[in-house]
């Protein structure tokens, strides 16, 4: 395999719309009173999340496609990327007011959805004005969001590490890809960064 080949596998592996639920299980299987979720409910509420903030989106993507409103699933351009991306912070919103105020899931949860809807927010405003890398956005936040809570859960260290060890070789594949440019990239990990970490303070 090339080195082309291995980040566009990076790149789906580490897709932006997985990470809410990459998150959701690090923190229920190294941080489980954060979420107050056993290990035996920790699966079907990560299936929830991936449903809610992966799968939807996803279809939602085909339609767009299918309608003609973009041009592939990669979202190439500045230009194209607009109206998904609001659509999927719609989305997102939606599910995080869904899950304040009408599921019965314990506040820390509804909280994280929020950030994480904050997050898709941000990305979209930023869409507006630059093609900001949303791999590295969503990188950003993942490591945001981990790092205030190491000194409640020092368990979380090792991960934490590993997340920011993960962003770079998530970062440097979308180079390799020519997808962004290292402004953009900047930008993005640097945006989901002070959201996540701040998002935390504000909110715990």
């Amino acid at each position: 395999m090339n080195v082309k080949g291995a980040a566009k596998i990076i790149s789906y592996v580490f897709h932006p719309l997985l990470v809410a639920t990459y998150l959701v299980l690090m923190l229920g299987i190294f941080f489980p009173a954060m979420l107050m979720v056993n290990s035996g409910s920790l699966g079907m509420i990560a299936l929830f999340v991936f449903g809610f903030t992966f799968f939807i989106p996803v279809i939602n993507l085909f339609l767009f496609k299918a309608l003609g409103n973009i041009s592939s699933m990669q979202l190439e351009s500045q230009q194209e990327r607009k109206l998904p991306f609001v659509f999927i912070s719609i989305m997102y919103v939606t599910v995080a007011y869904l899950f304040e105020s009408r599921l019965p899931f314990n506040g820390n949860f509804n909280k994280l959805m929020i950030l994480v809807a904050a997050l898709v927010v941000a990305a979209t405003i930023l869409t507006f004005f630059l093609k900001v890398s949303v791999h590295s956005l969503a990188m950003g936040g993942w490591v945001g969001i981990l790092l205030p809570l190491i000194k409640f859960s020092p368990s979380l260290l090792w991960p934490a590490a590993s997340v920011i060890a993960l962003s770079g070789v998530v970062i440097s594949s979308r180079l390799v890809l020519k997808s962004h440019t290292s402004s953009e990239t900047t930008i993005g990990a640097i945006a989901g960064l002070l959201i996540g970490y701040a998002g935390m303070i504000v909110l715990f």
